[in-house]
């Protein structure tokens, strides 16, 4: 039965530990936060947000806290899911973005509780944060996604280590990255002649974020075109931010925080190219939502960049930590118009094929709805 037909759709709660769907404060996480849960209503689900607990810990000091804390409010949401009517009790616990920092706390209990199916979207792991100052959350992210029913793959980088920790490839499947719906409105063409003009759109953080501002000021500085380059992002590091690129702070705009969407939708089509080194992108949501107004991202091949940055196709991609392959690469576009246009056709073909919503949304039917008729053992283990 075609999606949008379906009379009853099964009630789904919505996790994410690291960033809320409803947090306040802008960042790719929070996007695909948000495209996820509506992805998932889309695909036939009625997705409730389960819990805004957030379970992040930047150094590992707040791991024995944040540990008790969640033990409480999975006995909570237990409890209170469990005593709703048969018809009102979730059929599935899906949570984005598990890992090391910010592990699902409270996924694996309420699932096994209620019986329901468990799935992971965006979930990692790594044998070299066993021993380390995040041990406890390590262990509890990898008791997550040995227990998850399914994983949504959004990194293929991740693929090994879900594998290695689970014992097979079973249950783990590919979901590209995504942005909303790519349209024909308000695509505004590429100029043919003028100052190569660049956005980036960033919080400002130590210590990945701020590695990427250095990395493109540094860069940037080796231009020996007419270019201009639009900042979109604030932060904690901000003074640091702005100090790096304080040699060539002329030709530099900030513009603090892009809280509405609409702004950084105005900033791309303003823009001729999306440049962002990528320093440690799991896949970096930015270099979609540029392609998707047509513009091109000028990238370093970091973690999984070259998931969502195809070189040559839809943008241009430099070795990582290579200042002068990335100046080189932004020179080339600001010399050739030509190249640059026929790059932002194909950025925007890119989001609206492999990276598009619709897309997303079948394959979320398509791997979600057979979950709750097979009512696999391990969720209730």
């Amino acid at each position: 039965m075609p999606i949008d037909q379906m009379s009853a759709r099964p009630p789904l709660l919505f996790y994410a530990p690291l960033k809320s769907p409803d947090d306040p404060v802008p960042s790719g996480d929070r996007t695909l936060a948000r495209l996820l849960f509506s992805a998932v209503r889309q695909a036939g689900f009625a997705p409730q947000l389960a819990s805004s607990f957030r379970a992040f810990s930047r150094d590992g000091s707040r791991q024995p806290a944040l540990l008790e804390q969640a033990c409480l409010e999975a006995r909570r949401l237990a409890a209170t899911m469990g005593g709703l009517p048969p018809g009102q009790r979730p059929s599935l616990w899906f949570t984005y973005h598990s890992y090391y920092k910010a592990p699902d706390l409270l996924g694996p209990v309420v699932s096994r509780s209620l019986g329901i199916p468990y799935v992971l979207a965006e979930a990692s792991h790594a044998e070299k944060r066993r021993d380390g100052p995040f041990a406890s959350f390590h262990e509890a992210a990898a008791r997550a996604s040995r227990t998850a029913d399914l994983h949504l793959v959004l990194n293929r980088r991740d693929l090994a280590g879900l594998a290695t920790l689970r014992g097979s490839e079973a249950g783990l499947i590919h979901l590209p990255p995504f942005v909303a719906d790519v349209t024909d409105e308000n695509i505004a063409p590429i100029p043919e002649a003028g100052p190569l003009r660049l956005v980036a759109a960033a919080m400002m953080r130590a210590p990945d974020k701020l590695q990427s501002y250095r990395l493109l000021a540094q860069a940037l500085a080796l231009v020996e075109i007419d270019w201009s380059l639009d900042i979109h992002g604030d932060g904690e590091a901000r003074d640091e931010v702005e100090a790096a690129f304080a040699p060539i702070a002329r030709r530099v705009r900030f513009h603090g925080l892009a809280g509405d969407p609409s702004q950084l939708a105005t900033a791309y089509r303003r823009a001729d190219a999306l440049v962002w080194p990528g320093f440690n992108e799991a896949f970096g949501m930015s270099y979609l939502e540029a392609a998707a107004h047509g513009r091109p991202a000028v990238a370093m091949r970091y973690g999984g960049v070259g998931e969502v940055v195809e070189d040559g196709v839809s943008g241009l991609l430099a070795d990582a930590g290579d200042v002068v392959g990335l100046a080189d690469r932004l020179m080339q576009l600001g010399r050739d118009r030509a190249y640059l246009r026929r790059l932002g056709k194909g950025a925007r073909a890119h989001a609206a094929g492999r990276h598009s919503f619709a897309s997303a949304v079948q394959r979320l039917a398509s791997t979600l709805h057979p979950l709750l008729r097979e009512r696999p053992s391990s969720c209730a283990s």
